[in-house]
């Protein structure tokens, strides 16, 4: 399983910092297939956080983006209908096949409220920020008792 960590920036107020993980998931994607890790860009917007991933030759039919907790799985499989049965290749750069990316969002986003749009080849999705919640203040009393 191949897994890589880029912490991304500290976040404004709440000086929290973005850890942005991109690793397959050994479960969901054949062992006997190759796989690849789209190249992801997140970014912190007035609004709200914008992941935005690069993603040329698919269809958004193809495309599948599933929330767990505070993650986001960008997952699918890019067809070679290019390839020739037999071929020799000169320069291979482009990846085909199975991809799965995982993006781990700081607290602070409603990933529920998440908007997605695929257009000329990226997936952009806008996160936005929580509503700010009222804070209550409670006391909590400990009993005096015997040590």
């Amino acid at each position: 399983m191949l897994i890589y960590f880029f912490p991304i920036m500290a976040l404004n107020k709440a000086s929290t910092s973005l850890h942005y993980v991109k690793r397959p998931q050994s479960s969901s994607l054949d062992s006997s297939e190759t796989f690849w890790v789209p190249n992801t860009d997140v970014y912190v917007t007035e609004g709200g956080l914008v992941i935005k991933v690069e993603l040329a030759g698919m269809r958004k039919e193809d495309l599948e983006l599933t929330v767990e907790s505070n993650r986001l799985k960008i997952s699918g499989h890019r067809p070679d209908g290019c390839r020739a049965p037999k071929c020799t290749f000169l320069v291979m750069e482009i990846n085909y096949g199975a991809f799965e990316s995982v993006i781990e969002l700081p607290s602070g986003y409603d990933l529920s409220q998440a908007k997605a749009a695929y257009q000329n080849g990226f997936l952009r999705i806008d996160v936005p920020e929580l509503a700010p919640s009222s804070q209550k203040s409670i006391s909590v009393s400990i009993p005096t008792g015997e040590s």
